[in-house]
């Protein structure tokens, strides 16, 4: 992904929906194109210091959401 992912711990929002908003506002601006492959979870997770689970709450709520797909 070439577009950083920035989180704001005083945000008063979860970590894992600010994710969730951030890769939206990236899909629906094209800046994430169709068939692009996310990160693995725990790598995402390492490389934004959170733990992998908020990581897999987030691609959970993409996926329940319609915005991204996962394999097997």
């Amino acid at each position: 992904m070439t577009e950083k992912i920035v989180l704001d711990p005083d945000s008063g929002i979860a970590p894992y929906e600010q994710l969730r908003n951030r890769i939206s506002e990236l899909a629906r601006s094209g800046a994430l194109p169709v068939g692009h492959r996310l990160p693995t979870v725990r790598g995402f997770a390492e490389e934004l210091g959170l733990a992998a689970n908020t990581v897999a709450k987030a691609y959970r709520a993409l996926e329940a959401d319609g915005v991204i797909e996962t394999r097997g």
